[in-house]
């Protein structure tokens, strides 16, 4: 097997036509130096030198190694600088999974703000609620997956995962805002009990949340309407066709609705960034930074 410190010290004997020169300039004493081209000499099979008392001449079957060697070293200092590139985060990829709501508000600012200390690092998003994401976690096909749990909604994740708390979030509650005189700024869900709901998706966690808190109250929510899109929530309730619990993030913007804070200490909805606990990709910290700083601000 070739010892690169072998080559690069013939490189250097070849460039000088000395064995104390090359020494001199690679940090060796010139009897290292001599016993490293003697080993390569041995394991080539061929002299690399005609040594005499007071100099060395390389011998034909060197010079022809010589533009070979200077290949094999150019390759391998480029492996070098690629895999030193990688442990330092300035190459390499990283995956990210994260809950729409997310993705749409807290997602860009944090990628924007990675890719430009690391433009040469690739990055990929995938969109999902969390019970799509943490499988795609665990099973390795994502480094860091944006999720989040409600107070009222127990949730254990994974042992193999580690998690980072990133955000709390309020709740609040959508009501047209022709109506809103009726309330001051926080409402009670006992307060709406004859009213109709838009909720998520029934077994999910956000909807789980919103009866469990009704039911602490001793009513059923009646609801009419779902959707895990809170653009479309906001819509329903703007055009006066229920009322919504939606968390801080899912607030939108323009006339017609009014967002009420819950009374009382209610619930809050948690954002969470999970990863593999075993999992050594150098660019996992640095994503984990901006996105605790998108979360911040």
């Amino acid at each position: 097997m070739l010892n690169p410190v072998a080559l690069r010290s013939l490189r250097e004997v070849l460039a000088t036509g000395s064995f104390a020169e090359a020494a001199a300039h690679l940090g060796y004493t010139p009897s290292a130096v001599s016993q490293q081209m003697t080993s390569l000499e041995r394991v080539l099979g061929l002299a690399l030198f005609e040594r005499h008392p007071r100099s060395v001449r390389p011998t034909p079957a060197a010079r022809a190694l010589a533009g070979s060697v200077d290949r094999l070293l150019t390759e391998l200092e480029r492996v070098e600088r690629e895999i030193q590139a990688l442990a330092a985060g300035q190459r390499g990829a990283i995956r990210v999974g994260a809950f729409p709501t997310a993705g749409s508000r807290i997602v860009p600012e944090a990628l924007a703000s990675f890719v430009a200390e690391r433009p040469g690092v690739d990055v990929y998003l995938e969109e999902g609620e969390p019970d799509q994401l943490v499988p795609s976690l665990v099973g390795g096909n994502l480094d860091l997956a944006i999720v989040y749990h409600y107070d009222l909604v127990p949730t254990a994740w994974p042992d193999s995962l580690g998690a980072v708390a990133l955000m709390d979030e309020d709740l609040f509650v959508l009501v047209p805002e022709r109506r809103s005189h009726r309330h001051g700024k926080a409402v009670s869900v006992g307060e709406l009990r004859s009213d109709t709901w838009i909720s998520s998706d029934e077994d999910g966690p956000g909807a789980q949340c919103l009866v469990r808190l009704c039911a602490a109250e001793g009513f059923s929510p009646r609801i009419a309407f779902r959707s895990n899109d809170y653009a479309v929530v906001w819509g329903l309730v703007r055009s006066g066709l229920g009322v919504a619990m939606v968390p801080a993030l899912g607030l939108g913007e323009g006339p017609g609705v009014r967002a009420l804070r819950l009374a009382g200490s209610p619930p809050r909805r948690h954002v969470v960034a999970l990863h593999r606990s075993l999992d050594t990709n150098p660019l996992l910290d640095p994503m984990l930074e901006c996105f605790l700083g998108a979360c911040a601000r």
